[in-house]
């Protein structure tokens, strides 16, 4: 044992060694390329790997380093963990950071032995998220994908796989769940043959970790593998020239402005720097991590905050450096994003050009209709028959107009980061029943409940949707006086279930018939009253029971022949209100050209009103 532990040793110190004497020549290189006396170009890896390459020898070193690092370290958690696990409530809120969660937990925060980082870019499995996942696999690297063993390759799985095949990025498996009884890793892996991901089981090159997140089994192992992925695949990045990054995610903070979350790709974020990114620019102000400290520089694969953009850009925007060396730094960005908005203005005209070019050959050959149609009359008839159908058409279109009016849902959605209204547009963008009631977008933003909300949903009458974002009492106050709903969520699919019901009010009731019961008919008489004869049929109640004020219907070979009411109903001689069940009886119709046949069904039914549902189904 002491031996093991002696190589153990020995591996680490040769393992920090290297990294020293490997820092030092990096340095010495790094100062004569500042110098002119070399060009040749820094790298580090897209994943903070090891910026150096290492030879066949030292790369198993130090892979053996790694394996029983993590072992030792995984046998001493093991050794510190209780016998008995007790469960403890932990207080989390909106915009909590890992560092901060850490600390409520008394947890140490997820660093390695080996001391690589690595940056995990987490999105949601909800159905509704699909762009922000597809969004997530072009910024990446490398995906995990995580599959539950119990539950196997579910629709958003599938979906995963496609993204990471599109974004051409490799995929390290992370089955998940496997400390419950029914977990069948084996079982996952057989599934995700049939979209060729092909475990290393399996002669493939998908390297599997059967972890459990409830547990916190094999997390570092998931890690470990990760890196040898980059380690093999040698991932690098140039930290010099331009910076380049991607948008991750933006929101609108009431102290800071804009403020956008962001991977820098390529070359070193400082503060001050003007960058571009879609139709907004920004001179950074300040940086923060991802434990929200201040940072004043951030290289590439590392995640940051940026603060100072002149406007809130969208999430997936390229982000671009502006160059000063030729041109003024600000005048030069403006010009950047005055030209992207002269070409989405350019983009924007064509389309409404091909609009009214569309409506402009509408109206030729309805104008070219109507002249073949008064081609034959002279002026008076001509004017005659227009003025004919000027008169039907008014109550037409007020009628439509006040169902129009009734049938229409204003709504303003607010979200607290731009891929969460991005998100909640897309479901909307499936909405496809119109015919029923029109679902009018009046305004979207990012950020709280604002004022200015409020007047637009008391203008257009409409009903404010907010998602993880709050509403101050003042606004809420100023809400209740003009009568506008406001409605909050924490959870996409409850908003939407919301949005669902309010859709279903807005629809006329439905009117349901319950029976009460039904009777058949075993023969047929007339009786005269004054100078009629009256058709009468002899029944005999199979079902439920006759009730003479309610609604009845006579059923022919499955078809209903008639509705309405009955002028009388007598068991025996006498007038009664209602038969039973194995009872004969007497019956009339409130119409006498009805004809009844022996084997004809009566039933006896009420009408009950019952609120409709909106037949759009957004998928989930």
């Amino acid at each position: 044992m002491n031996q093991k532990l002696l190589k153990l040793e020995n591996l680490i110190q040769f393992h920090t060694v290297c990294r020293q004497l490997h820092s030092l020549g990096q340095r010495r290189m790094l100062a004569q390329w500042r110098h002119g006396f070399s060009s040749y170009p820094v790298w580090t890896t897209q994943l903070y790997a090891r910026p150096w390459q290492t030879d066949m020898l030292i790369g198993t070193g130090l892979s053996q380093c790694r394996l029983l690092v993590t072992k030792k370290e995984k046998k001493s958690w093991k050794f510190q963990l209780p016998a008995t696990k007790s469960k403890k409530e932990v207080e989390v809120w909106i915009g909590i950071t890992v560092e901060e969660l850490a600390r409520a937990m008394k947890k140490d925060i997820v660093s390695l032995p080996s001391g690589e980082k690595i940056t995990f870019l987490d999105t949601p499995g909800h159905a509704a998220f699909s762009a922000m996942r597809a969004r997530g696999a072009q910024v990446t690297d490398i995906v995990v994908l995580v599959v539950a063993a119990d539950d196997g390759v579910m629709k958003q799985t599938v979906e995963s796989i496609q993204h990471a095949k599109d974004a051409q990025v490799p995929i390290v498996l992370a089955i998940n769940k496997c400390d419950k009884p029914d977990a069948d890793p084996e079982k996952v892996k057989k599934e995700l043959l049939a979209y060729d991901v092909v475990c290393e089981d399996y002669g493939g090159d998908v390297q599997a970790v059967h972890v459990s997140a409830l547990m916190g089994d094999n997390l570092m192992a998931l890690a470990e593998a990760t890196i040898a992925l980059a380690e093999m695949l040698e991932l690098k990045a140039d930290p010099t020239g331009p910076v380049e990054g991607t948008v991750i995610e933006s929101f609108t903070d009431k102290g800071r402005g804009p403020v956008t979350t962001a991977i820098i790709q390529r070359g070193t974020l400082r503060k001050g720097s003007i960058l571009v990114a879609g139709k907004s620019w920004a001179k950074v102000r300040a940086m923060f991590d991802e434990h929200g400290k201040t940072i004043s520089e951030a290289y590439p694969s590392m995640p940051v905050g940026i603060i100072g953009w002149r406007d809130l850009p969208s999430a997936g925007d390229e982000i671009l450096e502006v160059e000063s060396e030729f041109y003024p730094v600000k005048p030069r960005a403006r010009e950047v994003i005055d030209w992207r908005k002269f070409e989405q203005e350019l983009e924007k005209n064509k389309d409404d050009l091909k609009i009214i070019e569309e409506k402009r050959k509408e109206h030729q050959e309805a104008h070219q209709k109507a002249r073949e149609q008064y081609g034959t009359l002279n002026w008076k008839e001509r004017s005659f028959k227009k003025y004919l159908e000027r008169k039907e058409q008014r109550p037409l279109k007020a009628k439509k107009k006040a169902e129009g009016d009734s049938n229409v849902l204003p709504i303003i959605i607010k979200g607290d980061v731009d891929g969460s209204v991005e998100a909640i547009l897309n479901i909307m963008d499936t909405y496809d029943a119109s015919h029923e009631c029109e679902l009018e977008l009046v305004h979207f933003g990012v950020g709280d409940i604002s004022e200015n909300d409020v007047n637009f949903a008391e203008t257009f009458d409409g009903i404010i949707y907010g998602f993880n974002v709050n509403a101050s009492n003042v606004i809420q106050q100023s809400a209740a006086r003009k009568r506008v709903k406001i409605k909050l969520h924490k959870i996409i699919y409850r908003l939407i279930e919301d949005l669902q019901e309010e859709l279903s009010s807005r629809l006329p009731c439905l009117v349901e018939e319950q029976p009460i019961g039904e009777a058949s008919i075993l023969a047929t008489f007339s009786v005269t009253e004054g100078k009629k004869k009256i058709p009468v049929a002899g029944c005999r109640v199979q079902k439920g029971q006759l009730e003479r004020q309610k609604k009845f219907k006579l059923i022919r070979n499955g078809h209903v022949i008639w509705k309405g009411s009955l002028t009388s109903l007598k068991h025996h001689k006498d007038d009664v209100s209602v038969i039973k069940t194995g009872m004969d009886c007497g019956l009339s119709l409130d119409e006498e050209k009805v004809e009844f046949k022996v084997g004809d069904e009566i039933v006896c039914y009420e009408e009950k009103e019952i609120l409709a549902k909106t037949s759009w189904d957004p998928g989930f």
